[in-house]
């Protein structure tokens, strides 16, 4: 792990270990390049874009683009929102799904649903922060299902990386997000952390009571593991870690995702993609790792914004044509 990996490493443990009150804790899902194999120097070599030193996005794209999964709601946007999300327009990104990880985060994400166009929200109780769920949280997630703007709920899942919260608690709480989706209507966005196996049989077992929607975000599995999740009904999302020059493997994974089935993603403000790594992540730098996906695919970029962004429409039950701005 390269010194900028480590740096992310550390942030995301001391964040982990800030109390939820009076904002969420900043926590990092996925480890970066970890769990990736090095080589493959080929497609590692792919040129970035030169950004202005102080990264900020000063262009106007023709093109739609949908970030599927951002943390809007993080102190990190607090003081900037607004600029945030016209440089997301700048770069083409016209639609966001705000992700909620707490009952608390999960509010803040519909009140920024309520507030800017273009923004959608995703409300659960991610698997790191059940432990910390109090009286009457999930209850208050359930209520939020139903409000306008919500599109997704989630982030759920497992994870056996970090121990911040019992296993069995984890399963007990990714199992009522799936209920709750297969009753609602609702897609499920699905966090995985050195527990594939295990999300995977969870994922079967409510495949067999009923129909099943939702995204693998910011995906680091191995093709065989795409593959059953596309067959049981979800979508594939990359974040900007496949930007990264370790990550051959992973965009060799990408190249095969079915095009119906491809999403993509930034998870700010984590994950910068490789031209603005080591800064924080914000929606406008989707463009980056798109520009890899579509190179590993063989596939111009624009064809690649349209089958994307139409993929997220479907999926969030939105409507397939260009929709409100940030």
């Amino acid at each position: 792990m390269d010194a900028v990996g480590r740096a992310d490493q550390a942030d995301r443990a001391a964040a982990l270990r800030k109390p939820l009150h009076p904002a969420p804790p900043t926590w990092q899902p996925d480890a970066g390049e970890r769990g990736h194999a090095p080589g493959a120097e080929a497609l590692g070599a792919l040129a970035p874009h030169t950004l202005p030193p102080d990264s900020a996005v000063c262009y106007t794209s023709s093109m739609e683009w949908f970030d599927t999964h951002a943390h809007l709601d993080q102190a990190e946007f607090e003081a900037d929102l607004p600029e945030v999300l016209a440089r997301a327009r700048a770069a083409g990104v016209r639609h966001v799904v705000a992700i909620g990880t707490t009952a608390a985060s999960s509010a803040a994400c519909v009140a920024l649903a309520a507030a800017h166009q273009g923004v959608y929200c995703a409300v659960g109780i991610q698997p790191n922060y059940c432990a910390q769920a109090g009286a009457g949280d999930w209850e208050q997630v359930v209520a939020l299902a139903d409000r306008r703007g919500v599109v997704a709920l989630g982030e759920t899942g497992l994870d056996r990386y970090w121990d911040y919260t019992p296993f069995a608690q984890q399963q007990e709480y990714f199992e009522r997000h799936l209920q709750l989706a297969q009753e609602r209507d609702l897609p499920v966005v699905i966090h995985t952390r050195d527990s594939e196996a295990d999300v995977l049989a969870m994922l079967r077992a409510a495949r067999r009571r009923g129909p099943l929607r939702g995204v693998m975000h910011s995906f680091t599995g191995s093709a065989a593991t795409a593959e059953e999740c596309v067959a049981l009904g979800l979508y594939i999302s990359f974040a900007g870690m496949i930007t990264y020059k370790k990550s051959a493997e992973l965009r060799a994974v990408a190249a095969q995702v079915p095009t119906d089935r491809l999403l993509l993603e930034t998870d700010s403000p984590y994950l910068a993609p490789q031209p603005v790594r080591g800064q924080r992540n914000e929606p406008a730098h989707l463009v980056h790792t798109a520009e890899v996906v579509a190179e590993v695919r063989g596939m111009p970029l624009a064809e690649l914004a349209e089958c994307t962004t139409a993929n997220a429409c479907r999926l969030f039950g939105l409507p397939g044509d260009s929709g409100p701005s940030p």
